[in-house]
């Protein structure tokens, strides 16, 4: 399992890669990567068909713990992952915009 921080995920991001939030749904209400698509970690193995499996896919959730093993759920199913560490919290302290609500 690889992990980036967030200068590499905002770099990526601009690009347009995939994010995929591993928080529980009140978290992600509370303000989430503009884009993120929301799978809990505990649904994860069950969803993980919903992951585009071209593209490296951004894992993220509040602070790198989550998404290190959401990161491995990814790679384990054959779909290429990289876990951010430091989490929304990092983009947050970087200064990015966060989007708050239900959707994307």
């Amino acid at each position: 399992m690889h992990e980036v921080d967030t200068a590499a995920l905002i770099q990526a991001w601009e690009s347009g890669v995939p994010v995929l939030d591993v928080r529980e749904d009140y978290e992600y209400i509370q303000g989430h990567v503009p884009g993120a698509q929301l799978i809990p970690l505990p649904e994860l193995s069950a969803r993980v068909g919903e992951v585009s499996p071209g593209e490296t896919v951004y894992v993220i959730c509040a602070s790198g713990n989550r998404s290190k093993r959401g990161a491995e759920i990814l790679e384990s199913a054959g779909r290429p992952a990289v876990s951010v560490a430091g989490g929304t919290r990092a983009w947050v302290t970087a200064g990015r915009e966060v989007r708050r609500g239900p959707t994307a």
